[in-house]
């Protein structure tokens, strides 16, 4: 079995929906925008409690999958806390690792949802930006197989810390960077020689190196890393380790009701695949269908894949890197 632990954020979220959250397309940006009049009060129909941050959404994908799942990450000592470690313990994801922040809250989103599935997310943070190179330094990283690291709020030092002691371990690294990394790409460049996997959407792979095509930013990304994933939502994803391109489209074409967590299924989808001697044309299916079902559900768990889900094709082309 796999041995594989996700790091980085833990949150505790809510998601609002009703006849007062409302979004609209801006022509100006082609792009749907939510606006709220100051002092009025909007009625909410529904309010849903989950659980989410990109490293608890990685973990139970890989414990659905039948890997061993860890996490490690920061909380605080309060009910939004308890109630993460609550959901990853009822999913058999190990928590014993996780680290108590001793005056910072759990981090906590508040989610607008239209009924389009555009959002608008108001994110206290918390916990999850209080990454210390202490917190990782005496950490026993040999015990996995691979570790998947996710946003750290830009904590480089603590980053460096669990790269370099993953490496030495003889550990794999797969890297999916939050916002806080890709405002330092030059920061970020420097952790990739560390990485076995690469994982990117496409607006962040084009700040980590030049391209205009997805096919392009691959290319361009596997002069750093082994293995590069670049996914582009409903246009799809192109995905290379060295020696095969993979070119895959929509896996599905579905009613989209929150896209939350779309990008961590998708990245943990892939990794739990690759990681248990999939092909990378496998790992890009199941990825893709494993992100395609959780955008059908509010929230970003619910919808994660169970091990022995039947897939369906998908257009996909491989060919020669």
């Amino acid at each position: 079995m796999v041995i594989i632990c996700a790091l980085g954020a833990a949150s505790q979220d809510v998601f609002l929906m009703g006849k007062g959250i409302k979004s609209q397309l801006d022509p100006a940006t082609n792009e749907f925008v939510e606006e709220f009049k100051l002092g009025a009060k909007l009625n909410v129909e529904q309010a849903t409690f989950a659980t989410g941050g990109g490293a608890t959404n990685a973990a139970v994908t890989f414990a659905r999958q039948g890997l061993d799942a860890s996490f490690i990450g920061r909380v605080g000592k309060d009910t939004a806390g308890e109630s993460v470690l609550r959901e990853l313990d009822k999913e058999h994801v190990d928590t014993h690792a996780t680290i108590y922040d001793e005056t910072l809250g759990t981090q906590y989103s508040t989610v607008l949802l239209t009924e389009t599935g555009e959002r608008t997310i108001l994110v206290y943070r918390g916990a999850a930006q209080a990454h210390t190179a202490r917190d990782y330094k005496d950490l026993a990283f040999d015990n996995f197989d691979w570790l998947y690291v996710s946003s750290f709020a830009g904590a480089f030092d603590a980053l460096n810390v669990i790269f370099d002691r993953a490496k030495a371990a003889g550990v794999k690294i797969a890297f999916n960077p939050g916002q806080g990394e890709l405002d330092n790409p030059d920061l970020l460049r420097g952790l990739l020689e560390d990485v076995d996997i690469l994982l990117l959407n496409k607006d962040e792979a084009q700040l980590v190196v030049e391209g205009s095509s997805s096919e392009e930013l691959v290319r361009h990304l596997k002069h750093y890393v082994p293995v590069a994933v670049v996914s582009d939502g409903p246009n799809g994803v192109f995905a290379s380790d060295g020696k095969t391109i993979i070119e895959a489209g929509m896996y599905e074409d579905v009613k989209v009701f929150d896209r939350t967590g779309a990008g961590d299924a998708f990245g943990s989808g892939f990794v739990s695949a690759y990681a248990q001697g999939k092909s990378l044309n496998e790992a890009v299916v199941f990825a893709s269908a494993n992100s395609t079902s959780v955008v059908t559900k509010i929230g970003a768990k619910e919808g994660i894949l169970h091990a022995g889900v039947t897939l369906h094709n998908m257009p996909i082309k491989e060919r020669e890197f």
